[in-house]
């Protein structure tokens, strides 16, 4: 078989003249590198619009200030050059799914495809805020209006059948995004002028008249499939049809809804990028999918998993004693969490008429017990959430608000009550008995302001006499406890919260059609968050299915925030514009803040070993290798 690079250039080449010629512990739903030190001018020849003046040329990007590695780097810090080669690692999901397409709305889709699959065209650093790093494009240009950005594809770029990756492919993907992708790819297209085809191996994307400046890094971070082995007729349909990509693996055998077996891509062009160092280890990965998560866990107990990030504190407090953590088989370590907290929280859906109001939403809030929940279920793990971005730089918590901020929020002051503006706004503390009777008279008294009133031991609305009651859903055993008991404390003063568990993928379907009342949701934060807002918060996202913004947040004021961030130039500016978001959101009561960790519970097979360093983004599977 020929080398990748060497069938690269020769069908390449052959393609010009024929045609003129790619968030358990893996995030599900929720890609990669700084501009380097060559700064410069350049002339682009062709492109939607020459330009002469080019502000950046390199093999990275950073979104604010400069990369942390030079191009000469030779593996990331966090990476183990040196690890060993080979071996299976088995994952374990807890779940299921029916389609092998992630990039669409349709169908309940594993992570596996593109995460090691597909490959886009540059990659995140994990140890850096927002920095990408070289990928499939060798150098990025981006011209010093930010408003023209190329990529120069590598020549030895090519996916697992041999086919060179060309600008056409990278065309033909934006497109096919932008028709039949996620919210979030349309979201991005939406910023894009023109698209030009420069050669095979140049792509340039006209962002003139968009004042996102996230927006370049969100192109580099699309994933690229092959245009002559992609059904774009059927994009949008679920599939169980592996995907041809150019990543480090390929789908060897998928067991519908059970199993999905990866091996390594012995065509894989990029073996021996310095970014990749230390990087896909092993030569099998298998992903193996569970309907709860007993199952899992007793699969881990017996050897079948190799490691999984334990998401119960009960468990990781009493559950490890078993033969292989006693024989030494098994491992136990926790990592540090360097990320903003992000908001997990019984998320009220407000298109139903009975979370409308605001004050029945902070009603519900003062009815949540953490200090009892924490203390008796969780074995006072977690700590409380409060905002958006709790733990980082990015929280309003504990700071007054800035010039900056209240410039932003100045038209809407009379929505953002004065202890949100000085930081002292927290959520409110109970006496940790499990009946607290003073939050119930306060939960009382705003809800009778509301317009309800007790009647026969429930209340009850005085306009229409329907009583105060609605579904909170919950796909996993966790889910339900912590629901059932908060349904408990609301029963107290005649609120009935019926809970319903179902399956994943009736989950999934219900929240991408926002056909739920009440659900506990976790929004993770990004260090740097950026085009994600909009699908999470803004008004043009509460009613478009498939976004995430599930509390059907509208508000002037969340969405003049987001606009602030995604145009901010400066990291002054950033900060106030996020900050001020999180005043915004804290302010609407869209959610029931609950709690975070601070740091994560990993066990793990002792033949699976890690590097030592952990980034920012925290651990990474792409960076484990066995012993054995």
């Amino acid at each position: 078989m020929l080398a990748c690079g060497m069938m690269s250039s020769i069908l390449r080449v052959g393609r010009l003249f024929s045609s003129r010629a790619r968030l358990a512990f893996i995030d599900r739903r929720e890609f990669t590198r700084g501009l380097g030190a060559s700064l410069g001018t350049a002339i682009l020849g062709a492109g939607p619009r020459a330009r002469a003046e080019v502000s950046a040329s390199g093999h990275a990007i950073a979104l604010r200030g400069d990369p942390a590695l030079s191009a000469e780097f030779r593996h990331f810090p966090y990476a183990e050059p040196n690890a060993r080669r080979g071996g299976r690692l088995v994952l374990g999901v807890q779940g299921t799914f029916d389609s092998l397409n992630p990039l669409v709305v349709n169908g309940n889709a594993s992570e596996a495809v593109p995460h090691f699959v597909l490959q886009t065209l540059m990659m995140r650093s994990r140890d850096e805020p927002f920095t990408l790093y070289a990928l499939l494009a060798e150098r990025i240009e981006l011209s010093a209006a930010r408003d023209l950005v190329t990529f120069h594809l590598s020549p030895k770029a090519c996916f697992a059948d041999g086919e060179p990756v060309t600008a056409d492919d990278v065309a033909f993907t934006f497109e096919l995004l932008k028709a039949k992708g996620r919210p979030f790819f349309r979201a991005v297209a939406s910023q894009v002028r023109t698209v030009k085809v420069i050669d095979g191996g140049t792509i340039a994307f006209d962002l003139q008249g968009s004042l996102n400046r996230e927006t370049p890094l969100s192109l580099a971070l699309l994933p690229v499939l092959p245009r002559h082995a992609t059904d774009a007729a059927g994009f949008a349909n679920t599939t169980l049809k592996p995907q041809l990509g150019s990543g480090p693996y390929r789908v060897d055998e998928v067991k519908p809804g059970a199993m999905i077996a990866l091996g390594r891509n012995p065509n894989f062009w990029a073996r021996d990028l310095p970014a990749l160092a230390g990087f896909y280890n092993v030569d099998q990965i298998r992903y193996e999918f569970y309907r709860d998560a007993n199952s899992l866990f007793e699969a881990f107990k017996a050897g079948l998993v190799d490691l999984r990030f334990e998401d119960e504190p009960g468990r990781w407090a009493q559950g490890y004693d078993f033969p292989a953590v006693r024989a030494g088989r098994i491992v136990r370590e926790t990592i540090p969490i360097r990320l903003p907290a992000g908001m997990n929280g019984f998320a009220f859906n407000s298109r139903r008429d009975i979370f409308a109001d605001k004050r029945v939403r902070l009603a519900l809030g003062y009815l949540f017990d953490f200090e009892w929940v924490n203390a008796n279920l969780f074995f006072g793990a977690y700590r409380r959430t409060a905002g958006f971005f709790d733990g980082s730089e990015l929280s309003s918590i504990g700071r007054r608000a800035s010039a900056g901020e209240m410039t932003l929020l100045a038209p809407y002051r009379e929505e953002i009550p004065a202890e949100v503006l000085d930081g002292s706004w927290r959520p409110v503390v109970s006496d940790g008995s499990g009946r607290d009777r003073a939050l119930d008279e306060k939960a009382l008294s705003l809800l009778e302001s509301a317009g309800f009133a007790a009647s026969s031991g429930r209340l009850r609305s005085l306009r229409d006499g329907k009583p105060l009651e609605f579904e909170i859903i919950a796909t996993s055993q966790s889910q339900e406890r912590l629901a059932l008991n908060y349904a408990s404390s609301l029963s107290r003063i005649g609120i009935t919260a019926r809970v319903r568990r179902v399956d994943e993928v009736q989950f999934w379907r219900r929240m991408q059609r926002f056909e739920f009342d009440m659900v506990q949701f976790n929004w993770a934060a990004s260090p740097s968050p950026g085009n994600e807002l909009p699908n999470r918060w803004s008004s043009a996202a509460a009613d478009r299915e498939g976004s995430l913004n599930y509390a059907a947040v509208r508000s002037k004021a969340v969405d003049i925030c987001i606009e602030a961030a995604l145009d901010a130039a400066s990291l002054s500016e950033f900060t106030d514009a996020v900050r001020a978001l999180d005043r915004a959101l804290i302010a609407g009561a869209y959610v029931v803040p609950l709690y975070h960790a601070s740091e994560s519970w990993l066990a793990r097979s002792v033949n699976v070993l890690h590097p030592a360093y952990t980034p920012l983004f925290g651990f990474s599977v792409d960076t484990v290798w066995r012993t054995d």
